[in-house]
């Protein structure tokens, strides 16, 4: 552990220049109905949103990183969070946001369609001057499972994980595979790596997407050319589509905040 009194985030892994965590979610109200909400159009509406258990679930999430990032000796103007648009995911940022000190909403936020493009908020806190990054990312959406699954039972996911074990290139009539998810997910991870350079990033996103991140930073974490290969999978070799074939052994509880590198 660094000391507490360091002026920036501890040393990525090899082959990442930043530091990065993740959290799934707090309990959602399709989670308590226990109905699959995967669609954007449906995934935006403010009624399908946090469940008081899952708005205390987000704001412990906040606190756990924030300790962390202090015992990291982590800045908080190192810090950028990204998020999914859907409600529950931008009702989670906020929170975790709202117990860091950082404004989400601000003048700066311009809204283009379904996706809120925030600038830089420069902030007062503690005496000092920040600057953090919040951003709705499009490309960190839930997994579309389909018209097909849409608002049916969430009993019917194991469904769609049986193929997944068997061939993640495989997706549900109309929706994504984990392949698809791999690659919009590698992308946000490669543009991520480009822009910044000893940046704290947090994740803001849903189950399954999250798992499959993970199956990703766990190859690339040994082999960089992993994301190249994600990236265009139906042409390269099958260790890429074995390591997503298994991504439900990173399953994340709701509200739950987890380190990647």
């Amino acid at each position: 552990m660094e000391d507490s009194g360091s002026s920036s985030p501890p040393a990525p892994a090899p082959f990442f220049r930043n530091s990065y965590w993740i959290l799934r979610h707090g309990r959602s109200v399709p989670n308590e109905r226990g109905i699959i909400i995967s669609s954007l159009k449906n995934g935006t509406k403010p009624e399908f949103g946090l469940a008081p258990q899952g708005m205390q679930q987000a704001r412990l999430a906040g606190e756990s990183l924030r300790k962390e990032l202090e015992e990291l000796g982590v800045p908080l103007d190192s810090v950028q969070i990204r998020y999914s648009p859907f409600s529950r995911t931008m009702e989670t940022a906020r929170e975790v946001a709202r117990v860091l000190g950082v404004p989400f909403d601000n003048p700066s936020c311009i809204v283009s369609g379904l996706v809120l493009h925030i600038k830089f908020l420069t902030v007062i806190l503690s005496s000092q001057l920040m600057i953090i990054s919040l951003q709705p990312a499009v490309e960190l959406r839930e997994r579309y499972f389909g018209p097909s699954y849409e608002l049916l039972s969430h009993e019917k996911y194991a469904e769609v994980w049986a193929v997944d074990e068997v061939d993640p290139l495989m997706a549900p009539d109309g929706g994504e595979s984990v392949a698809d998810v791999a690659t919009r997910f590698s992308q946000v991870l490669s543009s991520a790596e480009m822009e910044f350079h000893g940046s704290a990033i947090l994740i803001v996103s849903h189950g399954d997407p999250l798992q499959i991140l993970q199956a990703v930073f766990k190859e690339t974490k040994q082999n960089r050319s992993f994301l190249d290969e994600v990236s265009d999978l139906k042409k390269r070799g099958m260790i890429a589509l074995s390591v997503l074939s298994q991504h439900r052994q990173f399953a994340l509880l709701t509200g739950e905040l987890r380190r990647l590198v």
